[in-house]
């Protein structure tokens, strides 16, 4: 099995000189960064996972991804892009859900829903 590369949006806070910078209502101003991660699986969700997502937060899953083992990306709350041909810009759902790595015989350990963000 191969996987994929997809580009994960991390946003930060923007801070001037060890400062964080505010806007004028006093809402924090925040900076997008495209970040590349390689080697992600993309599977369509089981129907009980489409189901029970659903049900309890209203949100229905486009996709799963498989996220390599080692990662250190914070994967809650964050706009994900996949290529062609799954195209299109979506949003993670919740918490990954992550295994023991040293128990887990292939390449990766956590899996993350997708839901489609327009």
């Amino acid at each position: 099995m191969r996987g994929i590369s997809v580009t994960l949006i991390v946003r930060t806070q923007k801070v001037v000189d060890n400062v964080p910078v505010y806007d004028d209502t006093d809402r924090p101003i925040y900076v997008d960064t495209e970040v590349v991660v390689n080697d992600v699986l993309v599977g369509s969700p089981s129907s009980e996972d489409i189901i029970n997502e659903l049900s309890i937060s209203g949100k229905r899953i486009a996709y799963t991804l498989a996220i390599p083992k080692g990662d250190t990306h914070i994967w809650n709350d964050t706009d994900v892009i996949l290529p062609e041909p799954f195209a299109g810009r979506y949003k993670t759902i919740g918490y990954p859900t992550a295994g023991i790595e040293e128990n887990i015989p292939l390449r990766w350990n956590k899996k993350v829903k997708l839901e489609r963000y327009v």
